[in-house]
C-alpha cells in the first residue's frame, strides 16, 4: 500500500525533472527573483530544488517538494571553516614576519585587505540600483518638490529602471552570439517574453518623450519596492535595524506582490488611454503612442503579465460594451477592427 501511495509522487517528480524549463519564460522570471548566494546558485541540487518548487507552483500543485537537507548547509559551512583556518595560518605567518623589513609588512597588509571588501555580485548591484530608483521616484512624486527637480527625478528613475532591466537581461541571457540578423532574431525571441524586456521598453518609451506623466512611475515604483524588500528580507533579517523598522513593511510587500501587480497592470492600461488623449494636444507623439500600444498588446499575450492585463481588459469590456451597444452602436465596426489587430 505504501508503494502505491508513493508511485504518483514518483511519476510527478519524473515529470518535473523532464519539464522543459528553459523554454518556459516564467522560469527565467521566477529564477531571477530568487535571492540566494552565488555559490549556492551554481549548485545543481539547489537549482533542481527550485525547479521542483516552480513546477509545483505553476504546473502541478499536487507535487510534494521536500525541504533541502541540512547536509547542504553543512557543506556551505565547510569553506568558511577552511577559510578561517587559512586566515589563522596567514596571521601566524604575518606575526613571524613582523621582525622583517617594513615594506614586507605593508605588502602583507595590502594583500589581505581585499578579503574584507564588499563583494558586488549581481543581486547586490540590482538591489543598489532599485533602491536608488525607489528614492528618486519618491522624490519625483512628492508635490512640494520644485518642478525642475521633480521632472529630473522622474527621468532619472526611468533611466535607472531601464538600466536595471538591461543588466538583468544581460546577466540572464548574455549577449547575442553574433551580430547577424538570424542570431539577433534568435536572441530577441528568447528575451521578448520576459518582464525585464517589457519594463526596459516601457522605461525607454517614457524617458524619450516630452510628456512628463508622473503616473507612469507607479509600475516602476512597485517593481523597485518588491525587489528591494526581497533583498532586505533575505540578507538583513538578522540585523537589529531591519527587525525594528523594515521587517513589517518588507513582509507586507512580499505577501502582497499580487496586489502590486494588479495596480501596475491597471496603471499601464490607463497610460495607454492617456497617450491617446494626448494626441489632441501640442505634446502629441504618434510614434510613442503606437509603440506603447504595441507594448500593451505584448503584455496582454505574454504569460508573465497576461493574467493581470486580461483581467483589466475584461473589466473594461464589461463596463464599456453595454454603453456602446446602447448609446453608440455605430462604433462596433471600429471596435471589431481594433480587436482583430489586438488578437492577431
Amino acid at each position: 500500500m505504501g508503494e502505491e501511495r508513493d508511485d504518483p509522487q514518483k511519476l510527478k517528480k519524473i515529470a518535473a525533472a523532464a519539464y522543459d524549463y528553459e523554454n518556459d519564460s516564467r522560469w527565467a522570471d521566477y529564477w531571477s527573483n530568487i535571492l540566494i548566494p552565488p555559490n549556492m546558485a551554481s549548485r545543481s541540487d539547489v537549482v533542481d530544488h527550485y525547479k521542483r518548487k516552480f513546477y509545483q507552483r505553476y504546473i502541478d500543485p499536487d507535487l510534494v517538494v521536500e525541504s533541502m537537507s541540512s547536509s547542504g548547509s553543512s557543506q556551505f559551512a565547510k569553506p568558511s571553516v577552511s577559510s578561517s583556518a587559512s586566515s589563522t595560518r596567514a596571521n601566524d605567518q604575518t606575526r613571524s614576519q613582523n621582525t622583517g623589513p617594513t615594506n614586507r609588512n605593508s605588502g602583507t597588509s595590502a594583500t589581505s585587505s581585499p578579503s574584507t571588501s564588499v563583494r558586488w555580485d549581481r543581486q547586490t548591484i540590482q538591489f543598489s540600483v532599485n533602491a536608488w530608483v525607489f528614492i528618486v521616484a519618491v522624490l519625483a512624486l512628492i508635490p512640494l518638490v520644485p518642478t525642475n527637480i521633480s521632472n529630473r527625478a522622474y527621468r532619472l528613475s526611468l533611466m535607472g529602471s531601464a538600466c536595471s532591466s538591461l543588466f538583468s537581461l544581460y546577466t540572464l541571457y548574455g549577449k547575442p552570439r553574433a551580430w547577424k540578423l538570424q542570431a539577433l532574431q534568435v536572441y530577441f525571441q528568447s528575451i521578448i517574453a520576459t518582464k525585464d524586456f517589457m519594463y526596459f521598453i516601457y522605461c525607454l518609451t517614457f524617458v524619450t518623450s516630452h510628456l512628463c506623466l508622473k503616473f507612469a512611475l507607479i509600475p516602476i515604483l512597485s517593481r523597485a519596492i518588491e525587489q528591494v524588500a526581497k533583498f532586505l528580507r533575505h540578507n538583513f533579517s538578522r540585523f537589529t535595524l531591519y527587525r525594528k523598522y523594515l521587517e513589517v513593511p518588507c513582509v507586507w510587500v512580499e505577501s502582497n506582490t499580487t496586489t502590486l501587480s494588479i495596480l501596475s497592470s491597471h496603471t499601464e492600461v490607463v497610460l495607454g488611454f492617456l497617450l491617446i488623449t494626448s494626441l489632441v494636444s501640442w505634446q502629441r507623439n504618434i510614434i510613442q503612442t503606437f509603440m506603447y500600444w504595441q507594448l500593451l498588446k505584448l503584455m496582454y499575450h505574454v504569460p508573465v503579465t497576461a493574467g493581470y492585463h486580461q483581467a483589466v481588459w475584461a473589466k473594461i469590456g464589461r463596463t464599456v460594451n453595454p454603453l456602446i451597444n446602447r448609446y453608440a452602436p455605430f462604433l462596433n465596426t471600429a471596435i471589431s477592427g481594433a480587436q482583430r489587430w489586438w488578437f492577431r
